[in-house]
């Protein structure tokens, strides 16, 4: 009996605390030892709040890489000791820092001339002194956004407000950045997404503060408001940022907002605020065209033969492929290339063009909804000559089975189904056999080059028709 009541209390206080040392041995356990210490190792816990976590990583390149693969494997092992997180935020934190308020202090700086609002969230949204003007690549698409960001910083209010729109990944933050970087030296900057602008509003609201809220955001001399879209539908707030533009408008501040569109196009947003940000300099950031994409390629490839002497390079082949084919955005031509990285890192080599359109698969223009059970089943029946009704057929002869677990290894990497989803377009097979089927090919890969080709040769086949 004693021993229930001493579980039972023990699971009630699992929640109230977070251990980030149980957490971390949860990581190493269940991602594995070997993605622990090249990736998760390296996640430091810095604070706690109401329903979210804060973490730190030394550079956005491993911030990067651990939220597009791990962060909601990593959500669900801390949500194991308290169920209220619902979400993870990174802070870069460089390894060289020797400063403890870094990691541990969210509060005002005096001595900076950032403005933030105390024991707030706001830093997370700080200034990134690696988002320069030296470092954002121009082409014609970019060119006259670029020149309006300079002009700014030459002239305060010259342009104001200076409304910056265009699509997601187009380098809008990084201008936003950019002024913010320049103009902080002699003036005092406040650096915010709309989203954070929104948070603190209604907490100032729920904590009868807004007495402070006023003075925080209308005391500065540089407002800059990243993704004005998200202040859509919010009216107590639109009005109060109505009346926060026009005074600092009046004490001749400069404000400079990010958008994903342009200001008539904004929905739900107070047509006299609308009518505000059309008083300015309005102008876009169009899609990158190919000049600018084989520039960004090519001077990111440069950067990491600088920082990679002699371990590999990305061949002039790649270059022009991933140039031509991704096109969306720029974040998208950085993220690809980070991923070349990460895959040379592992494997120690450097891509072939064969594996560099698996690696990217997502973001050529190709599509997953082209990529069907139905597609990977039939092809990979065809290459090893047997019908679709005997691979899906509850027979475990040796010329079936390898073919099935083939075919789920390639559904599992190829896809986005779930695990319980493969299971059912595989005759109703349980999620504990899809799982043993994926590792028998992963273990064969490692020990038989001849899988290797044959799952390479399957995934140019259903990705490519080759």
């Amino acid at each position: 009996m004693n021993n229930i009541t001493k579980n039972k209390h023990s699971n009630e206080l699992k929640p109230d605390v977070l251990s980030w040392q149980s957490i971390q041995l949860d990581m190493k356990n269940k991602l594995g030892s070997e993605i622990y210490e090249s990736w998760l190792k390296k996640i430091s816990f810095i604070e706690e709040f109401n329903n979210y976590i804060l973490l730190s990583v030394p550079t956005r390149f491993i911030r990067d890489w651990i939220t597009s693969r791990y962060l909601d494997q990593i959500l669900q092992i801390i949500k194991i000791y308290k169920k209220s997180i619902i979400r993870i935020e990174f802070k870069i934190i460089e390894k060289n820092s020797n400063n403890p308020q870094d990691e541990r202090s969210l509060k005002t700086n005096s001595n900076e001339n950032i403005s933030f609002i105390k024991e707030s969230f706001l830093q997370y949204n700080r200034i990134d002194p690696n988002k320069r003007f030296d470092t954002f690549i121009t082409g014609i698409s970019n060119k006259l956004a670029y020149e309006a960001s300079l002009k700014v910083t030459e002239s305060i209010s010259y342009y104001n407000p200076l409304y910056i729109y265009g699509g997601t990944g187009m380098g809008k933050t990084h201008l936003l950045n950019s002024i913010g970087l320049e103009l902080k030296k002699t003036n005092k900057v406040m650096f915010i997404s709309a989203e954070r602008f929104m948070y603190q509003f209604v907490k100032s609201i729920k904590a009868n503060e807004m007495v402070k809220f006023k003075e925080y955001f209308r005391n500065t001399d540089i407002l800059l408001i990243d993704d004005i879209q998200f202040m859509n539908g919010k009216e107590a707030m639109q009005e109060e940022f109505f009346h926060t533009f026009n005074a600092l408008l009046d004490k001749g501040s400069q404000i400079i907002i990010s958008a994903d569109r342009a200001p008539n196009k904004l929905s739900r947003i107070q047509e006299r605020i609308k009518s505000r940000f059309s008083g300015g300099l309005v102008v876009d950031i169009q899609k990158p065209d190919a000049e600018l994409r084989k520039k960004i390629i090519e001077k990111k490839s440069d950067e990491l033969d600088t920082l990679y002497t002699n371990h590999f390079k990305i061949s002039r082949e790649i270059q022009d492929f991933i140039s031509s084919e991704i096109t969306n955005s720029i974040r998208e031509l950085v993220g690809s290339i980070n991923r070349i990285v990460s895959f040379s890192r592992i494997y120690k080599k450097s891509p072939n063009l064969s594996e560099v359109k698996v690696i990217l698969k997502d973001l050529l223009n190709l599509g997953e909804n082209k990529v069907t059970i139905d597609l990977i089943q039939t092809i990979v029946c065809k290459y090893f000559k047997i019908s679709k009704n005997e691979m899906l057929s509850s027979r475990r002869s040796r010329y079936l089975v390898r073919p099935r677990q083939t075919a789920i290894y390639l559904t599992k990497i190829l896809t986005s189904k779930s695990l319980p989803e493969i299971g059912r377009e595989f005759s109703n097979r349980d999620h504990t056999t899809i799982i043993h089927s994926v590792k028998t090919i992963e273990k064969l890969k490692e020990e038989n080059p001849e899988i290797v080709e044959n799952i390479n040769k399957l995934k140019n086949q259903i990705l490519y028709n080759k």
